[in-house]
């Protein structure tokens, strides 16, 4: 029997030899680039994934592993979706936690990666995500996945402006299982070794952060890594939080597309 393969869509541009692939982030799906695909395939090709347990992959469950997996499982994922689909290299985009699934396919294979681009991306755990990330697992066998993840979701999205990126990633949330929720919600005790790994680790890769300005859990990291990192820039996106690719579309759009094709040579 063959294996099991994400769920992934693309769209094919008529012209464009170029790939750009997006990785959402924990508790979303594909749909959340629903305001990038008009732009972006305007100019490449593009590949649309949902993670294992997340959208349309959530019924492949059976074909995976179906006990705890770790960050490299889930990069690894991918790989086989750009190998099924004859795809040697590419542009990622990633989304808050997928920022993290991004750079780790740059870890374990770079020659796939041509540049990166990393919006709302967690560089490292502070301590009060950490506090949240503890309390948390000591409730999680008790609360409602669902009560858990409206509570984080409104703590890492507090404003008003980001009222639809809340309820936008807690309908999607939906279609986690609870048994999913937990395997996830176990994968960020390696954020910070991770990161920690990748802060020392700068690869050769052109990359763009994508942050907004009021994203107060995670700018203060990225501005650190990108300090540290000569091939990484930083765009501060005002008046916006954590979800930027939805709360500030034309922005995130315009900036990221005009990164992408400078690094096209």
């Amino acid at each position: 029997m063959s294996e099991a393969l994400l769920f992934h869509k693309t769209y094919k541009h008529p012209t464009s030899s170029e790939w750009v692939v997006f990785v959402h982030g924990a508790g979303g799906s594909s749909s959340i680039w629903f305001k990038q695909i008009k732009a972006y395939k305007a100019h490449f090709n593009l590949l649309l994934i949902d993670l294992r347990g997340h959208g349309r992959s959530n019924n492949l469950l059976k074909g995976f592993i179906t006990n705890q997996y770790t960050f490299k499982d889930v990069t690894m994922d991918i790989l086989k979706v750009l190998d099924h689909l004859k795809i040697h290299s590419a542009h990622f985009v990633g989304m808050s936690l997928g920022t993290i699934i991004v750079r780790n396919i740059a870890e374990l294979a770079s020659g796939r990666v041509r540049t990166m681009v990393l919006g709302g991306a967690v560089t490292r755990l502070n301590i009060r995500s950490q506090i949240l990330v503890k309390l948390g697992d000591l409730s999680k066998h008790i609360v409602p996945y669902m009560w858990l993840y409206g509570l984080f979701a409104y703590i890492v999205m507090p404003q008003r402006c980001q009222k639809e990126s809340r309820h936008l990633f807690v309908r999607e949330a939906k279609n986690l299982c609870q048994k999913e929720f937990k395997r996830w919600f176990k994968l960020t005790s390696e954020v910070n070794p991770m990161m920690r790994y990748f802060r020392d680790q700068d690869l050769a890769i052109p990359t763009l952060y994508l942050m907004g300005d009021k994203d107060y859990m995670f700018i203060a990291p990225v501005k650190e890594m990108v300090a540290m990192h000569k091939e990484s820039t930083l765009h501060e996106i005002s008046d916006c939080g954590h979800v930027c690719n939805v709360e500030k579309p034309d922005e995130f759009n315009a900036k990221s597309i005009d990164f992408i094709r400078q690094q096209i040579k």
